[in-house]
């Protein structure tokens, strides 16, 4: 008898492999890919068999599966080579296309908006099919991948790394499906790539365009990891320094969030200008507090500390499936400032606390643009909400 029951199958979402017994196990990914896995031992070689995505291929049929691999191979028969022969041309041949169109309807329901649906695939049908679309999705390769994304990697950062994004997906969706014998080698990719002009950091972040959609997801609870990475999102800060945050700090009457020089990491005191959406998180943070301490955490963990970086982070692994992270809300604040508003580049880089890296200008500079600030801080909390929630005068 396996180990493990349909129900524990069903749950099972956090990245790992999840074990059966006699070398069947269910394989979770980062992606939230989940496929069946047999490990075997084959004249003195371990191999690692897929037996299909966990959607399609239930606890019973996988234990039989591997039943039906294990006796084949005790025959002398290699089930792999053995499938291949069995499937028909167009099965064991699927087109990166056909491969990027069956996942785009499998998961066409997972989208709320229907904008970054369509989106999704003809950013793919722009950039990914000319170069890769007719070839086997089991033969696209690493070398392929970067050529495709070279000519718009830094003419259109965002869109670059967008459309790798969607093709790893693809090929990690084949891979979970059987038509496919690796993963998406997206990090070979990226190491192979230029650096891109349009932020400093690198950290893979979230299209801008589905920051909104996230925010509404996780506003539908009101614990503190999750009004901290609203927070956070609204600010575009770092997460040490949300995670810092006291209330002393705050300044609700000039809708500013003062940051002390020895808390940022340039250890310069850093001004934020608070928009109303971010003065109505910390409004909710007020109305959960136990005490009235200055000093006290606006967002407390545990024994009313300070936040660890893996609440925010599993906040965001448990509401999307992509391997997005918090730092990367950075970029999709910094992607959306370049792209959708007219703001100065120093501006934005001056909201993200960046340091000038020229030094003459840098010391000649005396404005913090608060007042510029705030109005794209007001910007980004509009473009984040379509509907912003009913709130006080922030001067109040």
């Amino acid at each position: 008898m396996g180990k493990l029951t349909a129900l524990t199958v069903k749950s099972a979402k956090k990245p790992g492999r999840y074990i059966d017994g006699q070398g069947l196990m269910l394989v979770v990914k980062e992606s939230g890919a989940r496929s069946w896995q047999l490990r075997i031992q084959a004249n003195g070689k371990r191999r690692d068999i897929g037996l299909g995505s966990a959607s399609n291929v239930t606890l019973s049929d996988a234990r039989q599966k591997a039943a039906e691999t294990r006796n084949k191979i005790l025959a002398g028969i290699d089930p792999v080579a053995d499938k291949k022969a069995s499937e028909s041309p167009k099965t064991a041949k699927m087109t990166f296309r056909e491969a990027a169109q069956a996942l785009h309807e499998e998961r066409k329901g997972d989208w709320r908006n229907g904008k970054h649906r369509e989106q999704w695939l003809s950013s793919l049908t722009t950039y990914a099919f000319p170069s890769i679309g007719d070839e086997f999705v089991e033969n696209v390769t690493a070398p392929q991948i970067k050529a495709l994304l070279l000519p718009i990697w830094q003419e259109k950062p965002e869109t670059a790394r967008r459309v790798m994004q969607r093709v790893g997906t693809v090929l990690d969706w084949a891979y979970a499906n059987g038509d496919r014998a690796t993963e998406a080698p997206m990090r070979s990719i990226r190491a192979g790539l230029p650096r891109q002009n349009d932020s400093g950091e690198h950290f893979p972040s979230m299209p801008y365009d589905q920051v909104g959609d996230f925010m509404a997801e996780i506003a539908k609870s009101e614990t503190s990891g999750r009004l901290a990475l609203q927070f956070l999102i609204l600010t575009a800060a770092r997460s040490g320094e949300v995670r810092g945050a006291t209330w002393q700090e705050i300044d609700l009457q000039s809708a500013l969030w003062i940051i002390p020089a020895e808390r940022m990491k340039a250890k310069k005191e850093h001004v934020v200008p608070l928009s109303d959406s971010a003065l109505h998180i910390l409004k909710i943070a007020g109305s959960l507090r136990k005490g009235t301490a200055p000093n006290e955490p606006v967002f407390p963990g545990l024994k009313y500390r300070p936040l660890s970086d893996m609440t925010l982070t599993k906040v965001l692994r448990t509401t999307v499936s992509e391997h997005w992270t918090v730092h990367g809300f950075r970029s999709s604040f910094r992607d959306w400032a370049a792209e959708l508003t007219n703001f100065p580049s120093e501006v934005a880089e001056t909201a993200l606390a960046h340091a000038i890296p020229n030094k003459v200008v840098a010391a000649y500079r005396r404005t913090n643009f608060l007042e510029k600030r705030r109005e794209m801080m007001a910007q980004w909390a509009s473009y984040l909400l379509s509907s912003p929630p009913n709130l006080p005068n922030s001067a109040s």
